[in-house]
């Protein structure tokens, strides 16, 4: 994957430069469920603001902002930001 590509999934939100997690998971080739269950089993290694949960009125205005075809359960998970 491209530096181009990876710049592309940068967002911000909450003043921040963040990832979500689908996108995320893409980059290491893994399932977003599976990127989520692995930082929870391991969340005491992770600085406390390492992650946050996107509010309803965040989740939608991403939603308006990412260009999905068939991923609309990709869009529909979308919780977490890093």
């Amino acid at each position: 994957m491209g530096l181009q590509v990876i710049k592309s999934k940068i967002y911000e939100i909450r003043g921040h430069r963040v990832m979500l997690d689908f996108d995320l998971a893409e980059i290491y080739g893994i399932e977003t469920r599976a990127l989520n269950q692995a930082v929870k089993r391991n969340i005491d290694r992770f600085p406390e603001d390492f992650m946050f949960q996107l509010t309803q009125v965040e989740r939608k205005m991403m939603s308006s902002q990412l260009v999905m075809t068939s991923d609309d359960e990709k869009l529909a998970a979308m919780e977490k930001t890093w």
